[in-house]
């Protein structure tokens, strides 16, 4: 793992920010892991990851290839719609619990599945304010020493090119609009420095590159995602009702997965596929829970 980068974030909002905004700011400041494309490894016998791998930064996930299931597992599949595209996996015992401040299993392979549009040639779309598209994406989770065959993906569906994953820490940024700022600064007048173009610019450079992630505030493609969520889950009322920025504040980014070239994914015009849970449910494992959203611009 390489260092993180709190300093930097520190230093923007220092720089950019009122004193007391900017300490304030800081305190918002969530730590994740940062997936990036590993060297080329072997693959392992368990899990399809090297976890040997001679660089000082072990393999500790992957993007695309074909998954490996428990016997009893079928693979997931939309009813009425199809099979669900295998998008990533992490291997849970390489991700250092330290290092995030979300509930994740100590051991295990959490397994990310999503409808992405090529076996109906994109006629149905995956949407939190519409339940009857949840079963459109779906995280699994594989305890350690449970059996598992690699499956060969049903007929119809291309497997995306498998790209094995390295992570790094980094410290992360709330999304200018998100409930917990408004909860932190509010009331927020138009002029509010948070808002102030030179900082916002600022922190958009700090951000640039492909974004898979673990953990940490999300990066969204347009507006927070954790209301989008959270709308859904209330039954998609008008954007208006406070009850969404309440619910909003009950939910953690689980994963993100950024359009990505060398595992030929592209979400929309370059967009992100997001996983959120509530802690309470990461806690019993309710991988289940989980919520999907998906960004692009």
């Amino acid at each position: 793992m390489t260092s993180s980068t709190t300093d930097t974030l520190h230093n923007l909002a220092r720089e950019h920010l009122p004193h007391d905004i900017a300490e304030r700011w800081i305190g918002l400041l969530r730590p994740a892991l940062r997936l990036e494309k590993a060297p080329d490894t072997g693959t392992g016998a368990d899990t399809g990851m090297d976890t040997s791998a001679p660089s000082a930064d072990p393999v500790i996930g992957r993007l695309g290839g074909l998954p490996k299931l428990p016997e009893d597992e079928q693979w997931p599949i939309w009813e009425g719609h199809g099979p669900l595209s295998f998008i990533a996996s992490l291997d849970c015992a390489q991700l250092p619990p330290s290092t995030l401040d979300i509930d994740l299993p100590a051991d295990g392979t959490l397994a990310f599945f999503y409808f992405d549009g090529q076996f109906d040639d994109f006629s149905a779309v995956v949407l939190p304010d519409e339940p009857d598209t949840w079963a459109g994406a779906r995280v699994l989770y594989i305890p350690a020493g449970v059996p598992v065959t690699e499956r060969t993906a049903p007929e119809g569906l291309e497997p995306y090119p498998e790209v094995p994953l390295t992570a790094r820490a980094e410290t992360t940024a709330p999304y200018a609009w998100h409930p917990v700022v408004y909860r932190e600064f509010a009331p927020m007048p138009d002029d509010h420095p948070l808002w102030d173009g030179d900082f916002r610019e600022a922190l958009w450079d700090h951000s640039e590159g492909t974004r898979h992630r673990v953990g940490g505030h999300a990066t969204p493609v347009q507006d927070e995602v954790e209301s989008e969520v959270a709308r859904g889950i209330l039954g998609s009322p008008p954007w208006g009702d406070p009850r969404i920025k309440e619910e909003a504040l009950r939910w953690v980014l689980l994963a993100q997965f950024d359009t990505d070239d060398d595992a030929d994914m592209m979400w929309g015009d370059c967009g992100t596929l997001y996983w959120l849970i509530r802690p309470e449910d990461l806690a019993n494992r309710r991988f289940d829970r989980a919520m999907f959203t998906f960004q692009c611009g």
